[in-house]
């Protein structure tokens, strides 16, 4: 900033010093309202103000502004000075304009003007302050007049060096603000050029302009590789005194060689191969670098220096392409994860598992792997700890899988609760992925039950199971090892829940040996049956009823127990009956009939294992990398041997898992289930489960429908019990895309509670809704206006994004059939935190069965005689929903009024009347919005005063409003007063569009 002689402002300087020597906080107040009064009657009574007095004055308004008092007055006065010649005054006029002025204020227009004036004139500091002002404001309204104006001070010749770094952040904050606000053509080579300019400074915010360009719009700016590469080759190879206004501690430009290097991992290794040889150089010469002793000993050296080394060593990895660069780097990192710095290990391991993706370093990774193993068990910040485990995931392949899964459970015992649940799906994923003999793997999944049976879902026990029944050569030895296991005195009800599923399958296979005879095995699952949950218990007696076609020696024994008033009076219905079914086929039916609906388990069809989506749903870097979009890392189930558990090569042969004929659908028609076991006693069923288990493939049942995702189990579409809701959430299709008249249906809802959502020539959605203080109620009818079934339907609220945090609705799931001509409802409630502007989506889906094709099956295949539905609506509600009405008298309506007169404070629209101009319509729909209607206190009858409160759980926010019919022109005048610009703004703009 210039200095200008005799800048000082006494008047200024006395009052700052009056505030310090201020000894409470009322004083204070009172001295500063003193100087508000002096400021207010100078500004509105003295029209002879010179230019220093309104700088004076307005600096004493932004000195008030700054110790949190509100302003809203002087605002005008601060729009004059930008008119001043002299810098001083012009400075203060814009740097009040930048803290204060609301980019929705009516004054914008004049500042814009202003701004506009100050570009197009000669004098560089007064173009530097416009653009400065435009940075820091950058208001569409700015993008939209200003945005063809700012380029051409970036790429004039005329404009001088300061002017065009000003000028290229500017265009910086314009871009983000309206991305059309850059004309293309010949503009975007000539500020791509800018990359070649001899000040550093216009070099360094190009590139953060360009930066942001090519996220956009990559093809357009391609030709930024080579000037960045040749700009990155001079600033490397310079000594930091060639570069000495540009060097940090030793380090030449580090922030220009960042971004430079950011910008380049856009784009894959250069074509032309003198580039190309060119960046390997400098990426050489920066890894040289880090070897070097450092020039200094002060933390900003080595935090510059490894900065510019991290994102080179990002930018070798990007390109996976130079095999030596790629292992240099991996050894440079291996060095830092020895380093005394917490933040270098916990990068170096970040690093690190990127690296371990790479074929041509995954070798050189794998020799870290002991040091890696030694910071999992001996680093005190559980992040990097964290990190740690990834590398080992993302280093495991066939040549070390014993030994890291080994290191992972043993360090599991004593690992933090935060990456527990983690840990336990990367070892079943591991222990998986690379087992050659699968005993080994039973032994793994059944040890990391033992030691973390809390945190193994349910979708690493279904897997396990899901293995032994398709791998005949496993069955007995998976028996055995569960009967061992179950043997303990401690055992986890995940243990006691694939004990029982595999010994009801595989039970006889170690029933020959006395210590595990079937009556032992019953008594051991026995003694287990009381400490379980009703899900447990529902399978352990599904087991009970495989014995006793597996074991008819015990066949009375657990008769008697099925018999037990425990089981026939069981308080769970779910038990009860099963109990009953249980018993009645044991007594009714021949061994024939029993040995036919009690078979063992057909093998399951193959697929992906659900616990990868399960592990990318949690964390989705730890199973995908995408490194750049023209090479993507894929990950295969079971990989050959040396294959990473992040990498899969295409020429992977995935060892397969024994292949069964699923049997034809079409074999036989669909049966009504004897047990009734599949769900609720109220529907059919059709297969024989295990609750919380793989539905059965047999003649009782069909195989999973042929378009079921392949991320999902079997098993996921069982659940355990009928109060639960099924475990395969419905899909949602184009949750963003509204159906037709999604929009003007929910505008219908801003007056009014009750009516019609949608209709059309299938379904009818009905609302009815009440709210007091900040909860809300509504409730959905869906009408079937059709003779035909809806099966698998689906009604689901999803709160995108920030609404997620400010609106809390809850939507408990429906009934997924609706009959012909039925009506079913779902209560939606929803709880106001804060202010929204977005409305919540309500997304609809079912299969309409044609007629002849009706299913009992809570999931058809549409392409089995019915076609799939989606609506895709809003939610009718608004922030306007959780308003509460006041009553207020004139005199402290209109003092509330007053006081809220600042532009950030006040929305109002004129606009054109959409409707006939009915005084008492608009009453009914101003007291259908909410607000309080208040009679008699505007002077002009014809006017509407209400007040109201919005009820958020943060906060309650008083609104005033002021609607000003003009029947003679057909106008109205919208004006709301609030203490919170959003809230105002947003009840503006709905009430709006209802007059």
């Amino acid at each position: 900033m210039p200095t200008v002689k005799g800048d000082g402002m006494r008047g200024l300087a006395v009052f700052i010093s009056d505030i310090r020597n201020c000894k409470s906080k009322e004083a204070e107040v009172k001295r500063i309202n003193k100087e508000l009064a002096n400021i207010r009657s100078k500004f509105k009574g003295d029209k002879t103000l010179d230019g220093y007095q309104k700088k004076k004055y307005v600096c004493k308004l932004l000195f008030i502004f700054l110790l949190g008092h509100d302003i809203d007055f002087g605002h005008m006065e601060a729009v004059n000075l930008l008119s001043s010649n002299k810098y001083t005054e012009k400075q203060i006029g814009y740097l009040f304009i930048s803290v204060l002025v609301n980019e929705n204020s009516e004054l914008m227009n004049l500042v814009i003007q202003n701004i506009k004036n100050d570009i197009s004139s000669r004098t560089p500091i007064h173009i530097n302050l416009a653009l400065h002002c435009i940075a820091n404001i950058g208001s569409k309204a700015m993008a939209e007049t200003l945005g063809p104006e700012v380029p051409k001070l970036l790429v004039s010749g005329d404009t001088i060096d300061e002017v065009k770094q000003s000028a290229a952040l500017c265009l910086l904050r314009l871009y983000r603000t309206d991305p059309h606000c850059i004309p293309s053509g010949e503009y975007q080579s000539r500020i791509i050029h800018l990359l070649n300019d001899q000040h550093m400074g216009v070099v360094t915010a190009a590139t953060s302009l360009i930066h942001d360009l090519v996220l956009d719009n990559p093809d357009d700016y391609k030709g930024c590789v080579s000037l960045a590469v040749s700009r990155l080759s001079r600033i490397v190879t310079s000594s930091y005194t060639d570069l000495q206004d540009y060097t940090y501690y030793f380090v030449p430009a580090p922030w220009l060689s960042v971004k430079l290097l950011r910008l380049l991992q856009f784009y894959g290794p250069p074509e032309d191969p003198a580039n190309r040889n060119r960046l390997n150089e400098c990426l050489e010469t920066i890894l040289n670098k880090a070897q070097e002793p450092p020039k200094s000993k002060k933390v900003q050296h080595s935090n510059s220096k490894n900065a510019v080394l991290f994102e080179a060593i990002n930018l070798i990895i990007h390109h996976d392409s130079e095999p030596n660069l790629l292992v240099r780097a991996c050894n440079q990192l291996g060095q830092f994860l020895q380093h005394r710095e917490t933040n270098l290990r916990y990068l170096a391991l970040e690093s690190m598992c990127l690296l371990a993706s790479s074929e041509f370093s995954r070798e050189a990774v794998k020799k870290h792997q002991e040091t890696v193993v030694t910071a999992l068990k001996t680093e005190r910040d559980v992040s990097v700890r964290q990190r740690a485990v990834d590398l080992l995931y993302a280093m495991c392949d066939r040549t070390n899988t014993e030994e890291v899964v080994g290191e992972m459970l043993d360090y599991l015992e004593k690992a933090d609760y935060s990456i527990r649940e983690e840990m336990v799906l990367k070892v079943a994923i591991l222990a998986e992925k690379f087992a050659v003999d699968y005993t080994w793997y039973v032994d793994t999944i059944l040890n990391l039950i033992r030691i973390a049976g809390d945190f193994v879902s349910e979708e690493v026990w279904y897997r396990v199971i899901q293995i032994v029944i398709n791998r005949e050569d496993v069955q007995g030895y998976a028996a055995k090892m569960v009967f061992e296991a179950l043997q303990a005195p401690a055992c986890h009800e995940n243990m006691v829940k694939v004990g029982g599923y595999i010994l009801g399958e595989f039970g006889n296979l170690i029933a020959g040996d006395p210590r595990s005879s079937p009556q032992v095995q019953f008594n051991l699952l026995h003694s287990k049956f009381h400490l379980c949950s009703p899900p447990t218990r529902g399978l352990l007696l599904s087991t009970y009823v495989k014995f006793i076609n597996l074991f008819p020696e015990i066949k009375q024994i657990i008769q008697d127990v099925l018999k037990s008033d425990n089981q026939l009076r069981n308080a769970d219905a779910e038990l009860q009956q099963r109990a009953v079914e249980y018993l009645s086929l044991s007594v009714r039916t021949s061994s024939d009939v029993l040995a036919t609906v009690l078979e063992e388990m057909p093998p399951f069809p193959e697929r992906e294992s659900s616990l990868l989506a399960k592990l990318k749903k949690k964390k989705p870097s730890a199973v995908v990398e995408e490194k750049k979009p023209n090479k993507p890392i894929t990950v295969e189930v079971n990989n050959t041997a040396g294959e990473s558990s992040t990498d899969a090569p295409s020429t992977a042969t995935p060892v397969q898992l024994p292949m069964v004929q699923a049997p034809n659908p079409t074999a036989a028609a669909p049966s009504t289930d004897l047990l009734g076991l599949d769900a609720a006693p109220a529907q059919p069923a059709q297969t024989f489960n295990m609750p919380g288990a793989p539905p059965a493939t047999n003649n009782f049942g069909a195989p999973p429908a042929a378009g079921q995702s392949t991320l999902l189990d079997i098993f996921d579409a069982q659940a355990p019990a009928p109060a639960q809701a099924p475990a395969q959430a419905p899909a949602v299709a184009n949750a963003s895309a509204l159906s037709p008249g999604a929009e003007e249906n929910f505008c219908k809802f801003i007056c009014k509670n009750n009516g019609v959502l949608f209709e059309n020539d299938l379904l009818q959605i009905g609302v009815k809704s009440e709210s007091k203080s900040m909860y809300c109620r509504l409730v959905l009818f869906f009408g079937n206006k059709t003779s035909m079934q809806f099966s698998d339907f689906s009604s689901t609220v999803i709160t995108p994004g920030e609404l997620a945090s400010r609106l809390l609705v809850k939507a408990p799931p429906i009934n997924n059939v609706l009959d012909g001509g039925a009506q079913v409802q779902q209560l939606i409630t929803a709880e106001c935190v804060q202010e929204f502007s977005d409305a919540p989506l309500l997304n609809i889906r079912f299969v309409l069965q044609q007629t002849g094709s009706q299913s009992t099956d809570s999931n058809p295949d549409p392409s089995c005689g019915g076609s799939m539905q989606y609506v895709n609506l809003k939610v009718p509600i608004m922030v306007s929903k959780f308003f509460q009405p006041t009553t207020m008298s004139s005199s402290d309506f209109f003092s509330r009024w007053n006081q809220l007169i600042a532009p950030a404070h006040e929305y109002q629209n004129i606009f054109k009347a959409n409707f006939p101009m009915d005084r008492d319509g608009n009453k009914t729909k101003l007291m259908g919005f909410g607000i309080g209607l208040l009679e008699g206190v505007d002077p002009n009858p014809d006017n509407f005063v209400c007040a109201g409160i919005v009820h958020c759980k943060s906060a309650q926010i008083g609104v005033l409003l002021r609607l000003e019919p003009n029947k003679a022109a057909l106008m109205y005048r919208l004006t709301l007063r609030s203490s919170k610009e959003e809230v105002a703004k947003e009840l503006g703009t709905l009430l709006s569009s209802q007059f």
